[in-house]
């Protein structure tokens, strides 16, 4: 076999000389080391994932004791004593380890606002102390709306940013000025369901609607001004089915309606101003992007200015049979959707 494969012999006497024979030692060193090192490493990987699995635990778990104590803060009797729990459940908020914790505490300061409260006795001398104590809680309150109002402003993903957050403010009266300048509503479900809106003013001005679920359903606008001004509605669905316009200065100058789906059916618009222009410009309607019809029937022109004079694009849907023919004159359109053509 071994004269088929062209070798004569097998030196058996050949022998490794000194720099082989090193090199070989440093390769098994080498190797050794590496393997060591890897071990060495997984080790140390492991014990990072589990010094971090503890970190996590014990935050969690002082984050549910003071959590515990801020709730408990919030059901006292004591206004005082509930607006430290307000101001404790925010600081959780801001520092919760994770979402589903941050959210938690949201949802308790949203479900505050959403008690019943009693209103205004009035300032005789007779209600003095609920008189007092009416101001007292409604600071508290307007101290929530503050606080929502304020992280929604803030960048998502920066420190004490809400953005993102689901905020359940279905029925909560807003008495207050509040401001949402230039806050993105990209995600989360945003409900301002059956809210009031009686006082204050209240600016979404610049806010972004591009994602996630944004909804005024059977809101009332019964006093204050709510500011839509240079809104860009451009990728999610805002619903004001059967909203109330009733009494509210509504501005929704220069906002641009270019993509997802805005629905006022059945909204009514029995007194106030509502209007589609303002500093900045009138509104722009893309196709198909507003409706003023619903399942619940169109919208309903009874009484309040509603002024469309200054709006660009076609006009949204229904809304020309809705407001009925001839044109009320508390409602203006611009000329262009009064043509044969439109």
């Amino acid at each position: 076999m071994v004269k088929l494969l062209d070798f004569e012999e097998i030196d058996s006497t050949a022998k490794l000389d000194a720099k082989t024979l090193f090199d070989l030692v440093k390769l098994s060193f080498g190797v050794v080391a590496g393997a060591g090192a890897l071990v060495a490493l997984v080790v140390a990987y492991r014990r990072q994932r589990v010094d971090e699995a503890g970190a996590h635990r014990e935050a969690t778990r002082l984050h549910t004791e003071r959590f515990g104590q801020a709730v408990e803060q919030l059901g006292s009797d004591s206004p005082a004593v509930q607006l430290g729990g307000v101001h404790a459940l925010a600081g959780l908020a801001d520092d919760a380890p994770d979402d589903n914790l941050r959210q938690t505490c949201i949802d308790v300061l949203c479900a505050y606002l959403q008690l019943p409260f009693t209103p205004d006795p009035g300032d005789d001398p007779a209600h003095q102390e609920e008189h007092h104590r009416y101001l007292a809680l409604r600071k508290v309150r307007h101290t929530i709306l503050h606080l929502i109002s304020d992280h929604c402003c803030r960048p998502q993903g920066t420190h004490r940013s809400w953005q993102g957050c689901d905020l359940d403010l279905s029925g909560v009266t807003i008495d207050c000025d509040l401001n949402f300048i230039g806050a993105m509503f990209s995600s989360g479900t945003v409900s301002f369901n059956g809210a009031t809106f009686s006082d204050g003013v209240v600016h979404f001005g610049e806010a972004t609607f591009s994602g996630g679920s944004v909804s005024f359903q059977e809101a009332t606008f019964a006093g204050g001004s709510v500011y839509f001004e240079d809104v860009v509605f451009s990728g999610t669905n805002v619903r004001f089915d059967r909203a109330v316009f009733s009494g509210s200065y509504v501005n929704f100058g220069g906002a641009t309606f270019s993509g997802g789906e805005v629905y006022f059916g059945g909204a009514t618009f029995s007194d106030g101003y509502v209007e589609f222009h303002g500093p900045t410009g009138g509104a722009t309607f893309s196709a198909g992007v507003v409706h003023f019809d619903g399942p619940t029937g169109g919208a309903s022109f009874s009484g309040a200015t509603v002024d469309f004079s200054h709006a660009s694009g076609p006009a949204p849907e229904w809304l020309l049979s809705a407001v009925g023919m001839p044109v009320p004159p508390t409602v203006r359109f611009p000329s262009t959707w009064l043509s044969p053509v439109s």
